[in-house]
């Protein structure tokens, strides 16, 4: 799965990356978004403008928002099929913009070593998403959300996590928020992003918890093996 992710790049250099342009003054740099939050997303409907979507699908029909806790990831493998995304797949797909995310290892007992996975170079990139616009019956109000595609995790990740999001190559980007996908060629990008583009490394039990949000938790520490997390990011792994 895809439970926490990043994007601590500059607004300019992300406009320049994905040539669309964020027409608000909201948007500030994030070391771990979590579901329920805001997240910058890039759709099939408005191509050129980034715009900021809460993590949590929650489909049209949906009675009440809080379904979107359970709908923070799709399965490539299911896309086509499951009601909540099968339409959506067709019709509203989405880049969701990052430059990182976090997995976690089971250790001894009941700990779990924490990891940042990234493109080699730290750059942007982005996982294929589903997006819907979901109506308050009361209010009127209009909430629009997101949910991350993931797949099978690469040789790299899988000591780590089972599964891991769809990054897409970058000159597959703007072909997943077309209008004239088909479906096997969505179904072709539904692969784990290559081992030889990423890289792995350990970080703080800080970023455990949604209340850390800070530079600190990009950084290495020390991999540890018997039960027991390093508590201190400034520890680097490459002394």
């Amino acid at each position: 799965m895809c439970g926490r992710f990043s994007l601590t790049k500059e607004e300019a250099e992300i406009e320049k990356r994905f040539n669309a342009k964020f027409y608000s003054n909201d948007l500030i740099k994030r070391y771990n978004v979590a579901p329920g939050q805001l997240a910058l997303v890039i759709t099939n409907e408005k191509p050129e403008e980034l715009q900021l979507f809460k993590w949590g699908l929650v489909p049209s029909w949906a009675e009440e928002p809080k379904i979107g806790y359970k709908m923070i990831n799709a399965k490539s493998e299911t896309i086509f099929e499951k009601p909540s995304f099968r339409n959506l797949v067709k019709k509203r797909r989405c880049l969701v913009v990052s430059d990182g995310f976090y997995e976690w290892k089971p250790l001894a007992g009941k700990h779990k070593q924490p990891y940042r996975i990234l493109l080699k170079g730290a750059g942007l990139f982005a996982y294929a998403g589903l997006w819907d616009a979901w109506t308050d019956k009361a209010t009127g109000e209009i909430m629009n959300t997101f949910t991350v595609i993931t797949t099978d995790a690469n040789e790299l990740v899988a000591p780590i996590h089972d599964r891991m999001p769809v990054i897409l190559h970058q000159e597959d980007e703007r072909k997943w928020i077309g209008s004239d996908l088909k479906q096997e060629e969505i179904a072709a990008m539904m692969k784990p992003i290559e081992t030889s583009m990423i890289e792995v490394y350990p970080v703080s039990d800080r970023v455990n918890s949604p209340v850390n949000d800070d530079e600190s938790l990009l950084l290495p520490v020390r991999e540890e093996t018997t039960g027991k997390i390093n508590h201190n990011p400034q520890t680097n792994l490459f002394d």
